[in-house]
């Protein structure tokens, strides 16, 4: 079955049912045909999300303020500006709506995650039936990624032991590279790779630096390239 005549109404995709072979004599069966590996539909676009902490909506020279970003202004003049995005004001429940798609209490993120309560809207903990984006689209065949802050793992989640489930590399991001918790120091970050703490690439009299980006590419291959 091709990518583009996929049923992807529910995920994940069911996988389709073969008609077997089974004759009395073993060595007469014929072999069925390979499978092929999930791949986006034809077509699909590379998906790249850039979210920054304590910027205002009208900052960014994209959108007529003071800050310029010459990329940021390139990007826009290519694409389209959505004008309706909603913050919460706060960068937890505003990441949380973002990757979801759904209302901050919907998810669980009424606060940021180190203020959880038992309150319903405000434990912290995203509901299993509420995907994230990086999960559709992996469910897909994109390869994701995700580096930088991530500041979605309930507190009591953020040891080297776990669990993992609301990490990124269980919240549909194959890769991690940046910090869990809300902030970090700027020169020495206590950054994970994965799942695994690591130790920065360099030190601070050499300008250790962590990236702040959410990205998910397409197909798993090269670089986001249609199969």
């Amino acid at each position: 079955m091709t990518a583009d005549r996929i049923d992807r109404s529910r995920l994940p995709i069911p996988k389709p049912r073969r008609v077997s072979d089974t004759p009395l004599d073993a060595r007469q069966a014929a072999s069925p045909p390979v499978s092929s590996p999930l791949r986006p539909p034809e077509g699909a676009p590379n998906v790249l999300v850039i979210l920054i902490d304590d910027m205002g909506f009208g900052a960014s020279s994209a959108f007529g303020g003071p800050c310029r970003m010459p990329r940021a202004e390139r990007m826009a003049e290519e694409g389209t500006r959505f004008t309706r995005f909603h913050t919460t004001a706060l960068c937890s429940p505003t990441r949380q709506a973002l990757l979801t798609g759904r209302n901050h209490h919907s998810v669980e993120m009424g606060a940021l995650a180190e203020v959880a309560t038992s309150f319903p809207g405000y434990t912290g903990v995203r509901p299993d039936d509420c995907a994230t984006l990086a999960q559709t689209l992996r469910m897909n065949g994109y390869s994701t990624g995700m580096f930088g802050k991530h500041h979605q793992t309930p507190p009591w989640e953020t040891s080297p032991s776990g669990p993992f489930d609301r990490w990124p590399t269980g919240e549909g991001f194959e890769r991690f590279y940046g910090f869990i918790g809300g902030d970090t120091h700027q020169y020495m970050p206590a950054l994970v790779d994965g799942t695994k703490p690591i130790e920065p690439p360099r030190t601070a009299e050499e300008g250790t630096t962590s990236p702040r980006t959410s990205s998910t590419r397409r197909s798993r291959g090269s670089a986001g390239s249609p199969h």
